[in-house]
């Protein structure tokens, strides 16, 4: 091609003034007053059995020490385990409001026929397989066509890709893609000569040249798949809620292939359910936005949500990289309700099929949450706004907070005479004196630790039936639990390698080795021995030495599965990519006894356009 492809309509500019952290703003289109309930009741719910959990174990373990007082090294063996015990309640308690909610047998409120919206579908893509995503487009604008109704929908495909062989393609795909949609469907193209601040700057580019024609604009991911249905749902309930600025749909897992996307994609709609129903109990109007597949008004956006760049300790400026938890709370900020609506169905995205796939995705989003950090007294974002800042940013902290909390206790041992540190008089000042923490006491706390781990997938089988999903849809009863058991034990496997690797992407965030912001490899693959030995090489050390202490009778027998675990991490590493017929056998889902139809229509689309493409030789720009 001799020159870049441009598709797009006229130009409509719309203002995005970058806001101010230190000066607080009410977006003057924002209502004044809000007649809906309060979550306030639900929040109570949620957060108080949480934190009366946690003082119990706190007055519990305190009473275990020596009656001398706590000394400086008890007092941080408490905090770890308490800190780390209120996160894991507070997930169970979200969940159980979740059981609750689903169990209320509420009738939909009967409304009238909201007003029509005119509705921009984005698709911002960056080094992305252009079938993949044009394949997807197509489905979508399709399923929208046969269901009708009275609002209006066009596609945006948004380019920052930078490679010129994949940008040739996407040229070739969107091309071929225009000549064969039906008439009605709109599918425009743009590509940005270069990509200023990333997805945030091609977002914002959209919105300030053509966003005064849109009422709202539904962002989506290069991965994104929804349904005709899932999105006039949300552009209803944006329709009929004049004082809603944003409305986020729960995705759900699709495409899982290999044995760690299945494991993913099995728990995500099994226990999710419940999780994501709690959770948009106590969010109320202050929920939070994931980045993809939502629904969210322009003008709002516009007015209220313009990202500011930060300053750096060197006094650069640095783009807010996690940006999708700051504009929800600026958007609250400014007035605008921000919804969560996990009913929902037929909202979908795809999840990386290894474990190294997964750990690199990590790295990135640990960049992002923990740059929250320095948000959280910026002026006027609402408590709950900085919650869930500070909550993204305590998901990655947690890490390397429950590796030393596993080191210290590993060094504790099971007793005065067998413990790794050499217990000292009390009256030498210059050792402490560690708490007496005899084996049934050991076998106490790290037993409720595991059952606090175990109770959210319980009870997310639990509340399955009450969401409307059986367990039969699995393939039978026996085939659910059988897929159950295999998720509990690839999760038990995975979950210390998991937390050495974001321990490893917190420590490199804070040093400033972890640069950039790659795009994901969704595609992923296998991986070579040398790439896993130098990946999980951590992780091997720390289980090998923990496995030499329990067999020296140093260490807990009970924390051998965390032992286990990480002295295997290169070969769970490589079985996690493991793909087919051993991954089916090993995690069957939902969507392999009932595929959901959109994703047959998507997979035969991309398919299509694939062939085309590469039928026509088009691997490089033309000369």
């Amino acid at each position: 091609m001799s020159r870049d492809l441009h598709i797009m309509p006229p130009e409509a500019p719309l203002a995005m003034p970058a806001q101010n952290f230190a000066q607080g703003f009410r977006d003057a289109q924002a209502p004044t007053s809000d007649r809906r309930p309060s979550a306030g009741f639900w929040r109570a719910l949620a957060f108080s059995p949480a934190m009366a959990a946690t003082l119990g174990l706190l007055w519990v373990m305190s009473d275990w020490f020596s009656a001398e007082g706590i000394n400086l090294v008890e007092g941080i063996l408490l905090t770890l385990i308490s800190f780390n015990f209120f996160w894991i309640s507070f997930t169970v308690c979200t969940v159980l409001l979740g059981m609750v909610s689903l169990s209320r047998q509420e009738q939909p409120k009967r409304e009238g026929r909201p007003q029509p919206l005119r509705v921009a579908l984005l698709t911002p893509v960056y080094n992305e397989v252009p079938w993949n995503v044009l394949g997807n487009a197509r489905t979508m604008l399709e399923d929208l066509q046969q269901r009708g109704g009275q609002h209006h929908y066009a596609m945006f495909i948004l380019s920052d890709t930078r490679e010129p062989e994949i940008a040739a393609q996407e040229q070739a795909s969107v091309e071929a893609l225009r000549t064969t949609l039906a008439p009605g469907l709109e599918l425009y193209y743009r590509r940005r000569p270069t990509n200023t601040d990333r997805k945030v700057g091609n977002i914002a580019d959209w919105v300030s040249r053509w966003g005064a024609d849109w009422d709202a604009m539904l962002v989506l991911d290069a991965d994104s798949l929804m349904t005709g249905r899932a999105i006039s749902r949300l552009t209803d309930a944006l329709a009929r809620d004049p004082g809603a600025g944003l409305i986020q749909s729960y995705p759900q897992l699709i495409g899982a292939q290999s044995v760690f996307a299945r494991m993913q994609q099995f728990a995500n709609g099994v226990y999710g359910i419940a999780f994501a129903e709690g959770l948009a109990r106590w969010c109320g109007q202050e929920g939070n936005y994931w980045g993809h597949n939502a629904i969210i008004r322009t003008s709002a956006f516009a007015s209220s949500a313009g990202l500011p760049k930060l300053k750096s300790l060197n006094g650069q400026d640095k783009l807010i990289m996690s940006h999708d938890f700051v504009e929800a709370g600026l958007l609250r900020r400014a007035g605008w309700a921000v919804r969560f609506l996990p009913r929902i169905r037929g909202s979908y995205e795809e999840t990386p099929p290894t474990l190294i796939d997964h750990a690199m995705r990590d790295r990135r989003w640990c960049q992002g949450n923990l740059q929250h950090l320095k948000l959280l007294g910026s002026t006027g974002f609402r408590a709950v706004s900085r919650f869930h800042m500070f909550h993204g940013a305590v998901g990655y902290l947690m890490s390397p907070l429950w590796f030393a909390l596993l080191v210290m206790w590993a060094l504790i041992g099971q007793g005065k005479d067998a413990s790794v540190l050499h217990y000292f008089s009390p009256d030498n000042p210059l050792f402490p004196q560690w708490p007496e923490m005899s084996e049934t006491r050991h076998v106490l706390i790290i037993l409720v630790m595991y059952a606090m781990l175990l109770a959210p997938k319980v009870l997310g089988v639990a509340a399955l039936p009450l969401s409307g999903v059986r367990y039969s849809d699995f393939g039978g009863t026996r085939k659910f639990f059988t897929s159950f058991l295999s998720e509990v034990v690839l999760s038990v496997l995975y979950a210390p390698i998991l937390m050495v690797q974001q321990m490893i992407a917190v420590f490199r965030t804070t040093l400033g080795i972890q640069k950039g912001w790659s795009p994901q490899a969704r595609d992923g693959g296998s991986y070579g021995l040398r790439t896993l030995i130098l990946c999980h090489a951590l992780e091997t050390v720390s289980g090998v030495a923990l496995s030499v202490g329990i067999l020296a009778g140093l260490v807990s027998v009970w924390l051998a599965p965390i032992a286990i675990s990480l002295a295997l991490a290169i070969p769970l590493s490589a079985l996690s990519g493991v793909s087919a017929g051993a991954a089916r056998r090993m995690v069957g889902m939902r969507e392999d006894v009932s595929e959901p139809a959109i994703t047959r229509s998507a997979r035969l689309y991309r398919d299509e356009l694939k062939r085309l493409i590469e039928g026509k030789g088009i691997v490089t720009p033309a000369e």
